[in-house]
């Protein structure tokens, strides 16, 4: 091949390559930090409570949070905060309240965890909640997000 024409190829790939639209990674912050957030911009806290053991948060991670539509989404109308309530050690601040992970845990799902994953919505300036328990993989945890903004905000 001549060298124009490599130049050329090269160019178009490259070109190829970079005009999808890569999405972004979620931005997790941990419990105390996004709640702070979540009051001062108004948004929803979307609480992933898991525990390093969960085969199936892992998998939650990877099919839902790791995909663009969710990602996407998630980045765009709430908080995300990766809460894991076995972790010893830690205080969390809720509603000017001290909590364990454990007793955090039970305050923000008014102790409707039934297993892991949980994902908790609370949008602290409505003072509403919800608890949406078990795994959801893209599909699912997109339409879930789409419920939570309607009935939160008023929006989809």
């Amino acid at each position: 091949m001549n060298n124009k024409f490599k130049i050329l190829l090269l160019s178009v790939v490259t070109l190829f390559a970079t005009s999808f639209k890569t999405a972004e990674e979620i931005k997790w912050v941990d419990f105390n930090k996004g709640y702070e957030l979540a009051k001062k911009k108004n948004k929803i806290m979307l609480v992933d409570v898991y525990t390093d053991w969960c085969g199936w948060c892992k998998r939650m991670d990877r099919d839902a949070y790791a995909k663009p539509r969710v990602s996407d989404l998630v980045n765009k109308d709430f908080i995300a905060i990766k809460f894991n309530p076995e972790i010893t050690g830690v205080m969390y601040t809720f509603e000017g309240k001290s909590y364990t992970g454990e007793q955090l845990a039970g305050a923000i799902s008014n102790h409707q965890i039934s297993g892991y994953p949980t994902t908790v919505f609370i949008f602290p300036k409505a003072k509403k909640s919800e608890v949406v328990v078990g795994y959801k993989n893209e599909e699912q945890m997109a339409n879930v997000l789409a419920d939570i903004k309607q009935k939160f905000y008023g929006k989809k």
